[in-house]
């Protein structure tokens, strides 16, 4: 998720385990320990996909961070000697917020590898998308009166009132994905439209919304669908992929990386005579995220290069599409499909 929604869920964890106690100081640590894991990003791993691939690896392991929960624990004691009598309590709310903060970023399509180094698998459940409102709304409510009314019962109450709405919310966002896939399991069949992988996922910045990806092969099939259409009916636009330009690179370390880290969710292509891998969880059609450069093309096969990392669209670009996605989820299939 995105840096303010885990500082946000760092302190009204800290808020919510500590109490009271620790007055300002335990959303402040809140704030600091939810933070702690993505700072990984700061880290130097080498070429593109590296970078890529490796964020959201050691620094989001469940053991690498009880590890370090200790040291955090003891740095806090130093600096507030006075809360010494609550080690365990700050124990338990520090290793909370580490593992909160990893279990939400695992809730959406990117990929956490939470239990690194026992497995690299990157777990992504893609119920919720990387920007929520929603989510993140009761959170920063919930901790901000939590802070104003920190010597009140009340404060305490309202923050973690705010954590079970967000949480609650999480659990609406599997049902819905859960929901959702069968429709399109049902409506692929009923098109006659093969598919090796699917992926349901959210829209950005809400959860009525859904984007499908069918995978098959040479091609990929994308489709939308809203919870508040009318029927669930299913407009699967067909995009054209090239997996043959990759057969020279199948032991080139990017490629193998990428295959492994998108889940099969990923389209090649030719682009100013590179071979082009694009992560098709993140960004839409034919805008997205992630798209690396993974070999040249000479014009009879694939020379192996070190990875770089295309330039995204432009805000405007993406921008744009926001008025669509929002008529979109009213149903409006029309000016969506003019702009997507």
């Amino acid at each position: 998720m995105d840096s303010l929604t885990q500082a946000a869920l760092g302190a009204a964890v800290g808020s919510a385990l500590m109490g009271r106690k620790a007055g300002a100081r335990a959303p402040l640590w809140g704030v600091i320990c939810g933070t702690i894991p993505d700072l990984d990003v700061f880290i130097p791993m080498g070429e593109a996909v590296a970078g890529f691939t490796y964020h959201r690896s050691f620094s989001h392991s469940l053991f690498v961070l009880a590890v370090l929960t200790p040291v955090l624990v003891w740095l806090i004691l130093k600096i507030h000697p006075q809360t010494r009598q609550w080690r365990t309590r700050w124990a338990v709310a520090v290793y909370a917020i580490f593992a909160t903060h990893v279990l939400l970023d695992a809730m959406t399509v990117y990929g956490t590898q939470i239990f690194w180094p026992i497995t690299s698998y990157p777990v992504s459940i893609g119920s919720v998308f990387i920007i929520d409102p929603l989510y993140t709304l009761p959170l920063l409510v919930g901790v901000a009166i939590a802070l104003i009314r920190r010597h009140n019962p009340g404060g305490h109450r309202a923050n973690v009132i705010g954590l079970a709405l967000s949480t609650a919310y999480l659990a609406w966002t599997v049902g819905a994905q859960a929901h959702v896939r069968g429709l399109a399991q049902e409506a692929l069949a009923d098109q006659g439209l093969d598919h090796q992988h699917l992926l349901v996922q959210p829209a950005p910045l809400n959860s009525i919304l859904w984007r499908v990806v069918a995978m098959n092969g040479d091609d990929y099939q994308i489709g939308y669908y809203s919870l508040m259409d009318d029927a669930p009916r299913f407009d699967f636009r067909r995009y054209e992929t090239a997996p043959g330009l990759l057969t020279d690179l199948q032991t080139h370390w990017p490629v193998q990386r990428l295959k492994w880290f998108t889940q099969g969710f990923y389209s090649v292509e030719l682009v100013d005579n590179a071979v082009v891998i694009s992560d098709l969880r993140m960004g839409v059609e034919p805008d997205y995220v992630f798209r690396f450069k993974v070999a040249d093309w000479d014009g009879e096969k694939a020379v192996p290069r070190t990875s770089t990392r295309l330039p995204e669209a432009s805000g405007d670009e993406r921008t744009d599409r926001l008025p669509a996605l929002w008529q979109r989820i009213w149903g409006d299939k029309e000016a969506f499909a003019r702009v997507m």
